[in-house]
């Protein structure tokens, strides 16, 4: 203790090489760092006695229960008030520079910030600094709109968890602590598409780390750790849909930046430098992964498992002990996933482009016939009748079937196999999305099966592990509602897309808090099913790629405002309900504003109403042909009227 800092060292001596400080910037008249001392014999933390009898015990706690207290006394008159300043911080030295004296830690970058610190004045300055910071990268897309609720999520809350999980992926939350689990391959290229318009530089440093952790055959580490930036299994690896996840990521960094140069930047695979190729290259390999791992109905092959971790097709674990993600997979299964079709018909064409683009000619053609014989493939074996099926097991039996016991109809695919363009022609995509509506959709959002698996089975795996109504049997699973809204908007049904995107909106489930229990400002993971007992409660909120994904789908597909390659698309496909909007997007260093008016006041198309109503456009005061329009010259200001 110093004066009114208090210095908290552990293992310093020994690895260490950082410690804590908590400092008050007035004089104090006693301190505790002893919880024992601090509380009292068998007290609690109301009846601690410190705070009792406001007399310290000056206590140094070596070792057990550290806790930081100052003891302040303090005389106001009437009417009067007096600021202090608390300040909490990380410090660490140079590891030749630990000490000031023998056994006496260096004190110095301590005191540097708290100096920082030390009046009101100062920490007023500071956070006028922080908010011009947050205010400067929210400001990127900002709408204003008839709805409070649509305009806070937008312009605050979701962005800013995007930004949380940019900085923590999964590997620390309130849930889950410490840094475990690293950073998720799958889960940072899907971060990715919530941030890359805030911040597209550390967006572009991302990307490379992620594609470092690559293996060779295209294949990739699950995980990675955020210090050493190096991939590893330590919750398993095999997870077949994690190539084409970098595609994705790759092809939003592209589109908001015109950055073609990222895809000849050298990049490591495994971070070793004797295997090394272009950023596209990397993607070509995992586009060929994919490819070069069908099985016997043209699908590609499930692996370990797809985005949902929990269905393992190959694992069959029956120990208690072991870890679904871990454990052996039994070898000579033919499991495919119809989920990773979906992504293989949504993300296979933006490869196809950013190869066209690079001058490939042939490689994009390639890849457009490699995309169409999966789509075919799901055409053929992944529709059930009405819903596209889940997957093939590892005997080559359907999963998500009318066949099926349980689990007859999974959201992922009814998402993702639309976004791709499968069914849109025909009338199949409607079909899924109606049976999405009937089957999986509650007031509280839809849950992710139907119906609940109510026993154990060994063939699918943890997934039929969870009681029924929770995380990935027949919970809300926050994360693919978002797909199910994108999709709604492409076969023009916008008043079931607005609708959806409510139901898990934590600003327009604030009514309904005593149900919903958790902060009504960030998306939670998941949210209990229509099987569960408390149906409608949310759990593990902040670090979810739930984040991401509910902004492109309002920010891209509801307001209807997403980057091109060439230039800005303007499709707004919102509820009736959100009559009048204006957007403020800044992109490559110009900034539109897209005014949209719902002239009619119509509810667009429901129920097979006619059809999507085309909008009509204007572009600083002419008339407009298509709904992109070309990317401006930086520092100019482009004017969009839209007009339905």
């Amino acid at each position: 203790v110093e004066g009114g800092a208090i210095f908290h060292k552990t293992e310093f001596r020994e690895r260490r090489n950082h410690y804590a400080v908590y400092s008050v910037n007035e004089p104090i008249v006693g301190f505790d760092t002893d919880r024992d001392t601090f509380l009292g014999p068998q007290n609690g933390w109301d009846e601690g006695v410190v705070a009792h009898t406001a007399t310290s015990g000056n206590s140094i706690a070596s070792g057990w229960y550290p806790i930081g207290s100052h003891n302040l006394e303090v005389t106001l008159q009437p009417g009067e008030s007096k600021e202090f300043v608390f300040v909490l911080a990380y410090v660490e030295t140079a590891q030749d520079a630990k000490w000031e004296s023998k056994g006496v830690i260096n004190k110095a970058p301590a005191r540097e910030i708290l100096a920082r610190f030390d009046t009101p004045a100062k920490v007023e300055r500071e956070f006028a600094d922080l908010k011009n910071y947050w205010d400067d990268l929210l400001d990127v897309y900002k709408v204003d709109s008839t709805s409070p609720e649509l305009d806070r999520m937008v312009n605050i809350w979701n962005q800013y968890q995007c930004m949380v999980t940019y900085n923590l992926s999964r590997s620390a939350s309130y849930f889950e602590t410490g840094i475990g689990r690293g950073m998720g391959f799958r889960d940072s290229n899907q971060d990715l598409l919530g941030f890359v318009h805030m911040v597209p530089g550390r967006a572009r440093e991302r990307i490379l780390d992620i594609a470092a952790t690559q293996l060779p055959d295209g294949s990739a580490y699950h995980q990675y750790q955020p210090l050493t930036k190096r991939g590893n299994d330590a919750v398993g690896s095999g997870f077949n849909d994690d190539p084409l996840w970098l595609i994705l990521g790759v092809a939003a960094y592209v589109k908001e930046t015109g950055d073609l140069a990222i895809l000849d930047e050298m990049v490591p695979f495994d971070n070793d430098p004797a295997q090394v190729a272009p950023l596209m290259g990397h993607l070509r390999r995992s586009f060929d992964f994919t490819m070069d791992n069908r099985g016997p109905h043209g699908l590609p092959l499930i692996g370990r498992a797809d985005w949902n971790d929990c269905l393992n097709l190959n694992v069959f674990s029956t120990e208690p002990n072991e870890s679904f993600q871990t454990a052996p997979n039994r070898e000579g299964g033919v499991a495919e996933s119809v989920f990773i079709a979906g992504m293989v018909a949504a993300i296979g064409p933006e490869y196809a482009e950013l190869a066209r683009l690079m001058g490939d000619e042939d490689e994009a053609a390639r890849a457009e016939a490699s995309v169409r014989e999966v789509v075919e493939a799901t055409e053929r074996h992944g529709w059930d009748g009405k819903w596209f099926r889940r997957a093939y097991d590892y005997y080559g039996k359907p999963v998500g079937s009318a066949s099926n016991e349980e689990g007859q109809i999974w959201i992922e695919p009814q998402g993702y196999c639309v976004m791709g363009g499968i069914g849109l022609e025909d009338g199949r995509a409607v079909q899924a999305l109606d049976s999405v509506r009937e089957r999986l959709n509650t007031p509280h959002g839809s849950v992710l099966l139907n119906p609940a698996y109510t026993e154990y089975r060994v063939e699918l795996g943890e997934v039929s592990s969870y009681p029924p109504g929770y995380k990935e049997n027949a919970g809300i699973f926050c994360h693919n509602n978002p797909w199910i809204t994108i999709a709604e908007t492409m076969v023009g049904r916008p008043e079931y897309a607005w609708e959806y995107y409510k139901q898990i909106a934590p600003a327009f489930r604030e009514e309904i808090s005593d149900v919903h229990r958790l902060e009504p400002y960030v998306y939670a993971q998941m949210i209990a099913g229509k099987d569960a007992i408390r149906h409608g409660e949310a759990k593990n909120s902040w670090l979810t790629g739930t984040a991401s994904w509910n902004f492109v789908a309002v920010s891209q597909y509801l307001l209807g405002i997403r980057p091109g390659y060439d230039g800005l698309i303007v499709d707004p496909r919102i509820g009736a309900e959100v009559g009048e909007f204006t957007v403020r997007r800044s992109i490559r260093g110009a900034e539109y504003v897209i005014h949209y008016l719902n002239a009619g006041g119509g509810r667009n198309a429901v129920e097979g109403e006619g059809g999507f109503k085309s909008a009509s456009l204007t572009v600083d005061g002419a008339a407009w042909e298509g709904n992109t329009v070309p990317y401006a010259p930086a520092g100019t200001t482009v004017t969009v009227e839209v007009r339905l």
